[in-house]
């Protein structure tokens, strides 16, 4: 199916809600549907963004202008997944119970502002990654219409481009929680210390950075290209205190750089140790 089918079905089948409430991170995926919606549905479309110790006040801001670019009514809630235990225990499926809360807050929206359906940005590339958060959004009805139409991650940016959506080539994001190890408690000051660590490296230039959370240690993943600027003009040990500073007391590189999910790696070596016969220790 080439981009331009996509583009009319996709079209076409949020034209079908008739009338929408869009969860809307700010990202590329959401602010597609976001942008199409609105062409489609006019003022029966409303945008929700949803605020918490998790998500970074840049994308807060980011989401707010975006909405305001698009000329999209625009709210933003207050998640609690931070009150509950199964979240903070910080299981594998813990994104589970952040969407869970997610979703019953956004149903209650979309019944206020009586809107019939409520749709995601999930697409298809994130149908193939540990994502317990799209159990979630079936179990809540919500509509994917980028996974349901076919929609890539490469064709959601292509038609971003084509539509001038200003965040076309922004760099895929995670809730800061996803810096945490599974296992590892999910805190307001570990997040706070994550969300910091990153800004510092957004604020020399670099885009696409993960400042992952291993207690006393950082470790900063970023596009492999990009490690050799972080090693030049003493910018590491500006960094280095920087993170310090923060409350880390190591700083360490991955040197297999920025890759989606690493910290899945290895609930895939328990997967395929299981399916080979050998004990896995839990």
């Amino acid at each position: 199916m080439s981009l331009e089918q996509k583009r009319l079905g996709l079209e076409s089948r949020i034209a079908e809600s008739e009338s929408a409430l869009v969860a809307f991170s700010g990202g590329v995926d959401s602010t597609l549907v976001l942008a199409v919606a609105k062409n489609v549905l006019g003022d029966r479309v409303l945008a929700v963004t949803a605020e918490s110790d998790s998500v970074p006040e840049r994308e807060l801001q980011t989401a707010q202008h975006l909405t305001k670019t698009l000329g999209v009514k625009h709210r933003i809630i207050r998640t609690e997944e931070m009150s509950s235990p199964d979240y903070l225990k910080n299981s594998a499926n813990r994104c589970y119970y952040c969407k869970s809360e997610l979703y019953a807050k956004l149903s209650k929206v979309a019944e206020e502002h009586k809107l019939s359906h409520i749709l995601n940005g999930i697409n298809l590339d994130d149908l193939g990654d540990h994502r317990p958060g799209i159990t979630a959004a079936k179990e809540a009805g919500v509509i994917s219409p980028l996974a349901e139409l076919g929609f890539n991650k490469q064709d959601v940016r292509d038609l971003a481009r084509q539509m001038d959506l200003p965040n076309w080539e922004k760099p895929a994001l995670a809730c800061l929680s996803s810096r945490i190890p599974y296992g590892q408690p999910v805190t307001p000051e570990k997040l706070s210390m994550i969300e910091q660590a990153e800004e510092v490296l957004l604020a020399e230039g670099f885009r696409q950075v993960r400042v992952r959370h291993h207690g006393d240690m950082a470790r900063i993943e970023l596009p492999r290209e990009d490690i050799p600027s972080l090693l030049k003009n003493g910018l590491s040990k500006k960094i280095n205190r920087r993170l310090r500073k923060i409350g880390f007391q190591y700083v360490t590189v991955d040197l297999e750089g920025y890759r989606s999910g690493s910290l899945n790696e290895a609930l895939n070596m328990q997967t395929c140790n299981a399916e080979n016969g050998e004990k896995v220790i839990r």
